[in-house]
């Protein structure tokens, strides 16, 4: 066949009749199981997309999903993380006939007003929000105004496991900082420091839980030990230094597990690379400098997010709706162990 192939060679392959494989398209479950497979089958195997104009006029839907494009960081190191989840929800997206439509925003108000916009103007069908936080009014706008949406990230409320208006990914966190201090402890290692941030940050809190949990497991130390072990500063690279030193100050550590790279990298730098620090991320840095790190599987996060989005629930669950199908997703980390990088100091 010469060109684009269409409705009517996709209903030849499969046997079916060109309204078939319309409502294959746009109604799938008016479909018998067996003969949407054979459908789907044939759209594969052909290379059928449709025409993106006229589905969006018959469906009155714009298969687009609006995410903000998060500002740069000083440091250039952490924002690698939201970077590589948009690149792969923007490849899988595709790969389901959907786009991403990215914006800015100045801060959360501003991007609820970057919602109300691209709604009423029914730029989107569904948004995905990053960077969540406690008593976030993103969620509680979008819940009340209808829309679909997934975060990348729990709402880290009083019901943020169980909430079943809020359809969440997220990596755990805790498993991750537990394992990277557990490493340590297989070492040999027991003055495990932990450098954070401060108390308050959902993210940041549940990864400390995860130090907390093993040092504690391990009876690595005493509890009133435990307590000067612990340094908190704002994520980059010389916030991360500077609290590395006044944990130094006060106290010998064996090594250090961390809420970041950026963190991790100022700890290197602080004691010039002599107490093996682990971070978490895995950024390029880590990888180029050849310390240790925890890895979010990002891909996995991204599929997630966009069975949320296009599954059962379509990305808003109402408590009445009677679906059973899981409304959240907690992804495990993989630690990433280096040995004998540029700065890590080796044992």
């Amino acid at each position: 066949m010469g060109g684009q192939p269409t409705v009517s060679d996709v209903a030849d392959a499969a046997g079916v009749s060109r309204q078939t494989v319309s409502n294959v398209l746009n109604t799938p479950a008016i479909v018998r199981p067996e003969t949407r497979e054979r459908v789907e089958a044939a759209i594969r195997t052909l290379g059928y997309r449709p025409h993106a104009s006229a589905r969006r006029l018959r469906t009155q839907k714009s298969s687009t999903i609006g995410i903000r494009l998060d500002p740069l960081t000083q440091d250039g190191i952490s924002g690698s993380v939201l970077d590589r989840f948009l690149h792969s929800l923007t490849e899988q997206a595709d790969r389901k006939g959907l786009r991403v439509l990215l914006f800015t925003a100045a801060g959360p108000e501003d991007e609820i007003e970057q919602f109300r916009r691209l709604s009423d103007g029914a730029d989107v069908d569904a948004f995905v929000l990053t960077s969540t936080f406690h008593g976030d009014p993103r969620t509680e706008w979008l819940i009340e105004h209808g829309q679909s949406f997934v975060t990348f990230g729990r709402p880290w409320g009083i019901d943020d496991m169980t909430d079943p208006l809020h359809l969440w990914v997220d990596v755990d966190g805790r498993a991750g900082l537990r394992d990277a201090t557990r490493h340590f402890l297989d070492l040999g290692l027991r003055r495990i420091g932990y450098l954070g941030w401060p108390e308050g940050s959902g993210t940041g809190d549940d990864r400390r839980a995860g130090w907390l949990e093993a040092m504690r497991s391990a009876r690595a130390v005493d509890e009133a030990t435990l307590a000067v072990l612990e340094e908190t500063a704002e994520d980059g690279v010389t916030f991360g230094a500077t609290a590395m030193r006044r944990l130094a100050d006060r106290t010998d550590v064996d090594a250090v597990v961390c809420a970041s790279d950026s963190l991790a990298l100022g700890a290197l730098t602080a004691t010039g690379g002599r107490v093996p620090v682990i971070g978490y991320d895995d950024t390029p840095v880590a990888a180029s400098l050849g310390f240790s790190s925890v890895r979010q599987p990002l891909d996995a996060v991204a599929a997630g997010v966009l069975d949320l989005l296009t599954g059962a629930h379509g990305g808003r669950v109402r408590p009445e709706s009677g679906i059973d199908d899981p409304r959240h997703r907690l992804v495990a980390p993989r630690l990433v162990v280096r040995e004998g990088g540029s700065l890590i100091g080796g044992r």
